[in-house]
């Protein structure tokens, strides 16, 4: 059995919602994991969503942040943030389990810029991260993690390296914190199938022309632990909805796995 597992971070669920469903038909995902809801759970259009065949699992917030992961199947589990009951401050984590399957879904926090406050905060949560994963799991286990983690990790994820070194996304303490997490046992499923590929994932509304000129950043990943990385047949950027009608300034990323493969 192959599954389809997505990511995208929407920019608001009720702004963007036309965009999601249209994507759902089109591309059929089992999972997609939503970041920048930007909606409180109760304001989530979760009939809307069942009618196009997905249950949803919601961490929300009002205005800011935001999380959630539609699902054709029922979770057998759900975890609300660090703590699993949803008692952070930002909705910015939520995780489900579906058969064996753990996948995880974060919204990394920007950081707004290295000599901020909130740059500490992105470290700190990818520290808290790596903690949870290393008390709550073991390297073994199928899972996946997935989101916008807010960081490029390479030269070739960036428009620029030489324009972008040591800015937010791109900072060598962001790219330290996150391969200290990716240390514990995952694998980057994009660049597992594409090795030296110069794919991006955002291109920002503030730099006119952006997407028509390819200055982007590739900040949305889908990462998997070794049992699930050897089960995957393909991981792709769907770069297109970015230069369709109402985009968000992200795009999804899409992974198939073989389940079977992995005993999930």
């Amino acid at each position: 059995m192959v599954w389809k597992i997505a990511t995208f971070n929407v920019n608001s669920i009720r702004s963007r919602l036309q965009v999601v469903k249209s994507w759902l038909e089109r591309n059929n995902p089992d999972v997609l994991c939503l970041q920048e809801i930007k909606c409180r759970d109760e304001d989530f259009p979760f009939d809307c969503l069942r009618e196009a065949g997905y249950e949803a699992a919601v961490f929300g917030q009002k205005s800011y942040h935001g999380v959630a992961i539609l699902s054709r199947a029922k979770p057998d589990l759900i975890k609300r943030g660090f703590e699993g009951n949803g008692s952070d401050a930002e909705a910015r984590l939520i995780a489900v389990k579906i058969g064996a399957l753990w996948i995880y879904n974060t919204y990394v926090p920007q950081g707004r810029s290295p000599d901020h406050p909130a740059f500490q905060e992105k470290l700190n949560f990818f520290a808290r991260l790596k903690e949870l994963f290393r008390r709550e799991h073991k390297p073994s286990e199928p899972i996946v993690w997935t989101g916008d983690i807010n960081v490029a990790p390479e030269d070739i994820d960036v428009f620029s390296p030489k324009r972008m070194e040591g800015k937010i996304g791109f900072h060598p303490l962001e790219k330290q914190a996150l391969a200290e997490v990716a240390s514990w046992g995952f694998t980057d499923l994009f660049r597992q199938c594409h090795r030296d590929v110069r794919q991006f994932t955002f291109w920002d509304y503030r730099l006119p022309g952006s997407f028509g000129k390819d200055l982007g950043w590739r900040l949305d990943h889908i990462r998997a632990t070794e049992c699930v990385a050897k089960a995957l047949i393909d991981c792709r950027v769907d770069a297109a909805l970015r230069g369709e009608p109402g985009p968000s300034d992200h795009t999804p990323v899409l992974a198939e796995i073989e389940l079977d493969r992995i005993g999930a």
